[in-house]
């Protein structure tokens, strides 16, 4: 009799369900490096094995490099992409797994991703038709048991669908768009990739027109009155009532009338409740992150995913602001209370006479809000930012089974010869939720002293300040992200990677979100001569359109019809305006790569401009001078090159444009001048007294050239700057201990050599042998 075969989305979750399910220890079991598992549930034979992630990828059938091109199928991804090569051993092991077993069942992600992974395992490599279907919010034993016990007895189908359906609409925008750009900017007589997609080209958009906002914005000046004075011995400020003055002859006016003592004309005074916030759904999740830990939103989804496969949070990947009665949260409440960070806080949610979440409005079939799963992680496990988001997550659970918060404004207006001036602070005078959200609410706190209406308020100052309006600010991450799920494009788990892929196609910078010239053109030239490229409504249409397969309500043959006819149609209006698209790109690309690789002034000549330029002879990039051969400038770039980017910063030391190196967590800012007395104080400080003695020795061998340190898969070393010419290498020892300045022997390499007569014998020897069998 043969057994049942579960299929996971990952090696972490295969080990927690055989852990999870086995009526003993499981038997873990190898096929090279993969592991698989053997148990048993009650009477049930299992074996569970795991994907990683997609091992299918979409393709043409036969390939080309032209468009329109829609047929397309599934397969296996080590075939489609080289960077997939990972997949092909833990597809291999699930295909050889399947041919003994007797049924299937699907453990993957309860999604329209998971559902797709789960799909293609079952009809590609299992060779099934349906398979049975466990769902499942967490990784925890009671909830994965509970799975198990009562599986789905199909895979859903209508989510299946949607993904696939999702899949091949951004396969086909994603190529045939990036494709049209691309030819464009060829015939133009430029060779760079450029890439558009489905949702990508809409976010685009908004981000340029926030830009153009911004751009176009005139700023209007206008006066603030501030009047500064003391009440029974304690410092009052107030705005005047106005607030902004537009007039420049009536601010003046109102100055001069009020450099005099003051009356406090009214006291008002009031309370506001603010209610315990909503359960986490991945979007609050990540703006929460981002706003209180600066943490960028597809690093919060990453870490969050992290969480739930260690089985300490809920599946992250959900649209539900609701925690239901189901979960069995007085439980979850009591199990936080064995740790001791949570403990009192628990305690005080328990000992409520009530224990109900302020649930909000949005749901979602597949899963609920985001919630701690009362698996309490090991001290030292969780450390820096992946405690910091667990901690969020925890402190918005309990939050949300809170009181409301209250906060108390006081707001005293003063008369000072019939001009009203406003005094206001708001306190929190019950904290409620605030209490459990703890350190990531941000409120402050400003209070005012005690008055009676008509104490009389003595005179220390009044200012008047011009101002300007200020234009618009640029979306940050986390509010593109909200804006994105306003408009409907894209999904939960896609729009943190649409913004990500706009910061590598060099359309959008990441720390600001500003759009690039080369993002601005590509924007506004496909605006111009292709709008439906840029169109949300198209998107938003399709979106909707997914969900309605989801919930069987359309098909997917009928969805991806109608897609292919609208890309037919921009393609076609793309091809009648190619060379207009392609000049106006090619213009902008070439002003925009110069732009990027400007790095300042030369200070060695003084007269031109120092670039980083490419070496097509050394494969790396360096920083040379525009006024080559007149002036032989020329400075090296740590490592290739590839990593490095211009910035409008000036050295101290030296006064030389400064460079930005690396990305991300490990960006810095560096002067790239070798002869700055700073850099060199900074490296002596950094490499030690050892290191740098060896550093400012002559080279043993040529004896006329500076040594430099270089780097290699192997470490560091020291190396001639004479190099190719010179090969010498000096090992530095790992310990830091003394350097010996003697070179490594350099091996010469040899060849063997091959004449045309042993060729031909071997090949004639070769030829024989295909006869005789």
């Amino acid at each position: 009799m043969g057994y049942e075969l579960i299929v996971t989305e990952k090696p972490s979750q295969a080990k927690k369900i055989a852990e999870s399910l086995a009526n003993s220890k499981p038997i873990v079991k190898k096929e090279g490096q993969v592991s698989y598992y053997i148990l048993s549930h009650g009477n049930q034979d299992i074996v569970v094995a795991a994907a990683v992630g997609h091992v299918y990828s979409l393709s043409e059938k036969e390939k080309s490099f032209k468009y329109p091109s829609f047929d397309i199928d599934w397969k296996p991804a080590y075939d489609v992409d080289k960077n997939s090569a990972h997949t092909k051993k833990y597809l291999a092991v699930i295909k050889k797994l399947a041919k003994e077993a007797q049924t299937f069942t699907v453990a993957t992600d309860f999604d329209v991703e998971g559902e797709v992974i789960g799909w293609n395992l079952i009809r590609y490599a299992c060779k099934q038709k349906d398979a049975q279907r466990m769902k499942f919010s967490t990784l925890t034993k009671p909830d994965l048991i509970k799975s198990y016990e009562q599986k789905l007895p199909t895979i859903e189908w209508g989510q299946a669908h949607a993904g696939e359906t999702r899949h091949r609409l951004d396969w086909m925008y994603g190529i045939n768009l990036s494709r049209a750009l691309s030819t464009a900017i060829r015939k133009a007589g430029l060779y760079k990739m450029l890439s558009s997609g489905r949702v990508q080209g809409p976010a685009l958009k908004i981000l340029v027109e926030k830009e153009k906002e911004i751009r176009a914005f005139v700023p209007k000046p206008y006066w603030e009155i501030k009047y500064k004075g003391i009440i029974n011995k304690d410092s009052v400020e107030g705005n005047h009532e106005k607030d902004k003055i537009w007039k420049k002859e009536e601010a003046e006016e109102i100055y001069r009338k009020v450099q005099q003592d003051g009356v406090v004309k009214a006291i008002d005074k009031r309370e506001t409740k603010s209610k315990p916030p909503t359960p986490f759904d991945l979007t609050t999740l990540q703006t929460e992150a981002f706003r209180s830990l600066k943490i960028k939103p597809k690093d919060t989804l990453a870490i969050a995913q992290d969480l739930y496969s260690k089985g300490y949070t809920s599946y992250p990947r959900t649209s539900s602001q609701q925690l239901p009665e189901e979960l069995g949260l007085t439980k979850l409440l009591k199990e936080l209370t064995r740790s001791t960070i949570y403990k009192q806080l628990a305690e005080k949610i328990l000992s409520q006479k009530v224990i109900k979440p302020n649930n909000g409005k949005k749901k979602d079939p597949a899963h609920p809000a985001i919630y701690p799963t009362g698996i309490i992680p090991p001290a030292g496990e969780l450390e820096g930012r992946s405690f910091k988001v667990y901690d969020l997550i925890v402190r918005r659970f309990l939050a949300t089974f809170a009181d409301a918060a209250i906060r108390e404004t006081n707001k005293i207006t003063i008369d000072v010869n019939t001009e009203n001036f406003i005094v206001k602070g708001t306190r929190t005078t019950y904290q409620g939720w605030q209490e459990f959200y703890g350190p990531h609410v941000k409120l402050e706190e400003q209070e005012v002293p005690k008055v009676n209406k008509g104490d009389q308020v003595k005179y220390k100052k009044a200012t008047l300040e011009e101002k300007e309006t200020k234009p618009p600010k640029r979306y940050t991450q986390s509010s593109l992200i909200k804006e994105l799920e306003k408009r409907n494009l894209g999904t939960k788990a896609t729009r943190a990677s649409i913004i990500d892929t706009l910061f590598a196609r060099g359309y959008a910078l990441e720390k600001t979100l500003e759009p690039t010239d080369m993002g601005m053109q590509v924007a506004q030239t496909m605006d111009k001569y292709v709008p439906d490229i840029m169109k949300e409504d198209l998107t938003r249409h399709f979106e909707e359109e997914m969900e309605a397969i989801r919930e069987n309500k359309s098909t997917s043959e009928k969805v991806l019809e109608k897609a292919k006819q609208e890309l037919t149609t921009i393609l076609t209006q793309f091809d009648e305006k190619k060379k207009e698209i392609g000049s106006s790109l090619k213009d902008s690309l070439l002003e925009s790569e110069e732009k990027q690789n400007t790095v300042g002034e030369c200070k060695t000549c003084n007269e031109g401009t120092l670039m980083i330029k490419y070496s097509p002879k050394t494969k790396q990039k360096f920083i040379g001078c525009s006024n080559y051969p007149d002036c032989k400038a020329v400075f090296s770039l740590p490592g290739n090159g590839s990593n490095v980017a211009t910035t409008d910063k000036e050295c101290e030391g030296c006064g030389y444009p400064m460079i930005k190196i690396g990305s991300g967590r490990q960006e810095r800012t560096a002067c790239f001048n070798p002869d700055c007395e700073i850099k060199k104080q900074q490296e002596k400080e950094i490499q030690g007294p050892e290191l740098t003695k060896a550093l400012e020795s002559p080279c043993p061998n040529c004896g006329d050239k500076s040594l430099v340190l270089r780097k290699s898969m192997y470490g560091q070393f020291i190396g001639c700057s004479n190099y190719p010419k010179c090969k010498t290498i000096i090992q530095i020892p790992k310990d830091g201990g003394p350097i010996d300045m003697t070179p490594v022997p350099v091996k010469k390499k040899t060849t063997k050599k091959t004449t045309k007569k042993s060729t031909k014998k071997s090949a004639k020897k070769t030829t024989t042998k295909k006869k005789a069998k």
